[in-house]
């Protein structure tokens, strides 16, 4: 994933200023002349980082699974810093084969933390000596958890997020809102589906069961897919 170039355009104009008071110096030959502005417009370029097409491509991801593809454009401007956790997730296939856990008609569904027989992932990453680093949460970014977009699941304490995310049925507004059950702050939206819905909506009607998981207190295993709902794949861009 290309990152923009360091330089500012302080630097630029910098840079033109000098070949500036160069060329009022002493007299510029036609070829230097040429070969300067090249060089400028060559620097102008390269500080432009990615084209748009490809700024598209890295911020659009697809989610494979085995009720269908779900797309999801990814909101950089508006949380850098959970969009760059989630790739990062994704980059080391950390979500292919878990399962969408929970479901809550006309609320959410969630997933990408447990395996289809409810294994916790970040538990056996920690035991490989991979564990989970929270996040900033970033829920003052503007972007609110309407239907149809992506925030992230967290603990009460607003910054424990790491890697479950859910996928809002509705307009939560109260997720927007800082609770005391939320520990005084809302759930930061990252993104928003932008192709398969319908398959969110048909995973959101499939019958669910309680489920007894050692450890967990918080009613997340309340909601449970009778038949699992499996995540195979995490992929960037929309083409197989």
């Amino acid at each position: 994933m290309r990152r923009a170039n360091a330089r500012s355009v302080a630097d630029l104009f910098d840079g033109a200023q000098i070949w500036y008071d160069f060329a009022m110096k002493r007299p510029v030959t036609a070829l230097s002349t040429c070969t300067a502005v090249v060089g400028l417009s060559l620097a102008l370029f390269a500080c432009a980082g990615p084209s748009k097409s490809e700024r598209d491509h890295s911020d659009i991801v697809t989610l494979e699974t085995s009720a269908g593809d779900i797309t999801v454009e990814l909101d950089r401007a508006g949380a850098p810093v959970t969009v760059e956790n989630f790739l990062g997730y994704m980059n080391r296939s950390a979500y292919d084969g878990t399962t969408i856990h929970r479901i809550v008609p006309g609320f959410v569904i969630q997933g990408g933390g447990w395996t289809p027989d409810l294994q916790e992932r970040a538990k056996l990453d920690a035991a490989a000596g991979k564990p989970d680093k929270p996040i900033r949460n970033e829920w003052q970014n503007g972007l609110k958890n309407t239907r149809g977009t992506i925030a992230m699941a967290r603990e009460k304490d607003p910054d424990s997020a790491t890697r479950e995310f859910f996928i809002n049925l509705a307009d939560n507004a109260k997720l927007d809102t800082p609770r005391e059950v939320s520990g005084g702050a809302g759930y930061a939206v990252f993104g928003r589906v932008i192709s398969g819905m319908e398959v969110v909506d048909r995973i959101a009607a499939v019958s669910t069961r309680s489920v007894d998981v050692p450890g967990v207190t918080d009613g997340s295993m309340q909601n449970v897919p009778v038949e699992s709902i499996v995540i195979r794949r995490v992929r960037l861009g929309t083409q197989r």
